[in-house]
């Protein structure tokens, strides 16, 4: 999800549901340690809870990184042991360390001696020719032992050689009963399943045998069905009866950030997915995509988008 869950999208997030644990998108320990870090690990107050995603594989460097998350005020502090893509395996990080079970165990007895809040390992079920039986039981036993607080499971391989991370969202097929098999060997660990979860229908059939499920694409690019996450999954009311009224509880958020030099453009292009199937929303998605990315375009970009939706029912928006 790089580039992709910055911190304008999570607090649009968190006016969807108020119960998701949301994750930030991976940044590198480099990036943590040496980079811009009020940039880079800034977030606002009303995204709690949310998780630190950390990409690294130098123990030292990630209880550095995850010391420094936790003093920002992170919840969690993830280490990504699943991302694909040819620059993480450049670097050492990533799904690539499937290979290296006891090096990932390393880096989480460092993190977990570095910091009070929960480590969390988010991992593949294996890479290239691994069997996944035994390479998702050797890491997961691994981080547990070294401490692990729970393991976020992908569940699918990834191809490290010959496809590329696109390739790796959709080619390699789907596993998830290995994934409901670590958690029956895991029962007091908790387990999250990953990968081609595209509603909260099947999120809840997953739950039968999981502890948690985790969205990605779909709640990035459908977020109207996050509306649904608090009284389908949490039994709690949605935050917001409607589309609309979230992005009303947004405005003043949006105000501040266009006050502080932010383009409306950086927050609205997360907002391309908010409505589906009422009338009104391919013409916010276009109202959006012409002018929010005009200089100087401001509140009102959104409020006439805004106003080309007919929202019939938050049953329905949501």
């Amino acid at each position: 999800m790089m580039d992709w869950t910055d911190r304008h999208c999570r607090v649009f997030h968190r006016h969807l549901t108020r119960g998701a644990l949301l994750y930030t998108e991976m940044l590198t320990t480099g990036a943590v340690i040496h980079g811009d870090r009020a940039r880079l690990l800034g977030f606002d107050r009303s995204e709690h809870p949310v998780a630190l995603q950390l990409g690294g594989s130098d123990p030292r460097a990630l209880a550095d990184a995850a010391t420094i998350g936790e003093d920002f005020g992170y919840d969690e502090i993830n280490l990504n042991v699943g991302c694909p893509s040819d620059r993480v395996k450049d670097g050492r990080f990533g799904a690539c360390l499937m290979a290296e079970p006891r090096l990932v165990a390393e880096c989480v007895a460092a993190m977990k001696c570095a910091v009070k809040v929960p480590v969390t390992v988010k991992c593949r079920i294996g890479i290239d020719d691994q069997d996944p039986q035994a390479a998702l039981d050797e890491l997961a036993h691994g981080v547990v032992a070294a401490g692990s607080d729970a393991l976020i499971v992908h569940a699918r391989k990834a191809w490290l050689n010959g496809l590329s991370p696109k390739q790796n969202r959709d080619i390699p097929p789907l596993d998830y009963d290995r994934v409901y098999r670590l958690k029956a060997a895991l029962p007091t660990v908790p387990v999250v399943i990953n990968g081609g979860i595209a509603s909260l229908e099947e999120a809840n059939a997953h739950l039968v045998h999981v502890d948690g499920v985790m969205l990605g694409r779909a709640a990035y690019q459908e977020p109207w069905r996050l509306l649904s996450v608090d009284p389908d999954i949490f039994g709690e009311a949605a935050p917001h009866a409607g589309m609309k009224d979230a992005f009303e509880a947004m405005v003043p958020y949006i105000e501040r950030e266009l006050a502080s030099g932010t383009r409306l453009h950086a927050m609205t292009r997360h907002f391309v997915g908010a409505y589906h199937a009422v009338p009104g929303a391919r013409a916010f998605r276009r109202h959006l995509a012409e002018h929010g990315v005009r200089p100087g375009a401001g509140i009102d970009v959104l409020r006439d988008a805004i106003a080309l939706v007919e929202e019939r029912a938050a049953a329905i928006a949501a």
